[in-house]
């Protein structure tokens, strides 16, 4: 495909901090990703409207407040729900080990925690986006 990787990076909940989130968007766009970053606060909806409307192939959640495990799976469901099924989800933030197996089991492809290289991220979604050729 010759159009660059197009990435949604969001912030769903209430958290207000979203420098980690403005470091990877920024690190995805010197990788030569096509970037949309939604900004604070916001809803499963608008994450799942954004990822359609934008026509994306990943989308990248940053979450701080815990709320992890009620947002991301509601992102899935609306996703399938809108019959999205060809886009990478990956998330990231303070979100605790024990938490991890559980929302991959719901969909999540990867979640990198704190401390994790840009370089990582960029790599990983290199290789799993789900791209028709």
């Amino acid at each position: 495909m010759n159009r660059p990787i197009r990435v949604l990076v969001s912030k769903p909940g209430l958290d207000g901090h979203d420098r980690g989130a403005k470091v990877i968007a920024r690190a995805l766009r010197d990788a030569g990703m096509e970037v949309i970053y939604t900004g604070l606060r916001q809803t499963p909806e608008q994450i799942v409207s954004a990822a359609i409307q934008e026509d994306v192939d990943v989308v990248a959640m940053s979450i701080l407040s815990g709320a992890h495990n009620h947002l991301f799976p509601k992102v899935m469901q609306l996703l399938e729900q809108n019959g999205v099924d060809d886009v990478l989800v990956i998330g990231g933030g303070v979100i605790p080990d024990e938490d991890i197996p559980g929302l991959k089991e719901v969909g999540i492809a990867e979640i990198f925690t704190p401390g994790t290289p840009t370089t990582t991220t960029i790599e990983f979604i290199k290789e799993n986006v789900k791209r028709a050729e």
